[in-house]
């Protein structure tokens, strides 16, 4: 933690040092786009974004170029978030419910049941409807560019969840928005914000009881060792969002602005959605057996 604190620091603190980099009239002609990212290189939306920074750079005759940090090593979402408005970084993945805490009309993305399907949800992102939305954080230093859908939520503990009286007093963590800890209070249980990079120990030390996220998250952080009952309660479906720097984006020319906006909303069209269900499918099945393995020695 202490390494990831002062890297972020460090990038911070060349951010302001360089406030005339993000914050001056001087046009950009290329560079490299910082981009920050809480989940593992395996993660779809990673790869999703590592295939716009190929597409980028090949377009844009290595003039640009992306530079991917995963895994939190620049820190937790709301960190990243304060990165890119301090000019630190350029870019970064963020959940919907960050994002609320800017605009509170976020929070109807992230209502239970409001879409229908991914194919409903993705019908909305792309449609132009949201774009008003979208554009309304300028104010704040950033602005959201795409969102990409992270699939339905779920709820884990140590043991099966079928109506709202199994959660009666179960501390679930959330993500860190009012609208979510309403939620689970509705659902029976006790919402708990806390930064995902936390919860295995928090569940491990019993100060939480389990979690809600989609699949790839559980298996990918081992929250199963922990919380072995994945209980398919697909309450809702909240998007992940491509945030900028908006200082940063008004320095560049408008043709690059524009071939990177549509890019990075084609993160996922439908060659890579199938290239990756393969490789997520596979990575999937290879940690449904060491869950096996797992749940044996126990």
């Amino acid at each position: 933690m202490r390494k990831r604190y002062l890297l972020a620091m460090g990038l911070l603190a060349m951010g302001l040092a360089c406030s005339g980099c993000s914050k001056s009239s001087g046009q950009l002609d290329g560079g490299i786009i910082r981009i920050a990212y809480n989940q593992a290189p395996t993660h779809p939306h990673y790869q999703a974004l590592e295939r716009a920074g190929e597409r980028f750079k090949e377009a844009t005759g290595g003039r640009y170029e992306f530079l991917i940090y995963p895994n939190e090593v620049l820190g937790d979402q709301r960190a990243t978030l304060e990165l890119i408005q301090n000019g630190a970084i350029q870019m970064a993945i963020v959940n919907n419910a960050m994002v609320e805490n800017y605009n509170k009309d976020f929070s109807i993305l992230g209502l239970p049941y409001i879409f229908d399907s991914q194919e409903h949800q993705k019908e909305v992102f792309t449609s132009g409807i949201l774009d008003p939305l979208f554009e309304s954080t300028k104010e704040e230093g950033f602005e959201v560019m795409a969102a990409y859908t992270a699939g339905s939520r779920n709820v884990y503990t140590g043991k099966p969840i079928e109506t709202p009286k199994d959660l009666d007093g179960m501390k679930i963590r959330v993500m860190e928005s009012p609208t979510m800890v309403a939620m689970m209070k509705y659902m029976g249980g006790v919402g708990t914000p806390m930064s995902q990079g936390e919860v295995y120990t928090a569940i491990q030390q019993g100060v939480l009881d389990g979690g809600e996220n989609n699949e790839i998250t559980y298996v990918d952080l081992k929250h199963y060792e922990v919380a072995p009952v994945f209980s398919k309660t697909q309450h809702v479906m909240i998007p992940d969002l491509v945030i900028a720097e908006s200082a940063y984006l008004e320095r560049m020319k408008p043709e690059d602005r524009e071939l990177l906006t549509q890019i990075v909303m084609d993160g996922l069209t439908k060659a890579e959605v199938a290239r990756l269900r393969g490789v997520t499918r596979q990575s999937i099945n290879d940690k449904i057996q060491r869950i096996k393995k797992f749940l044996k020695k126990v």
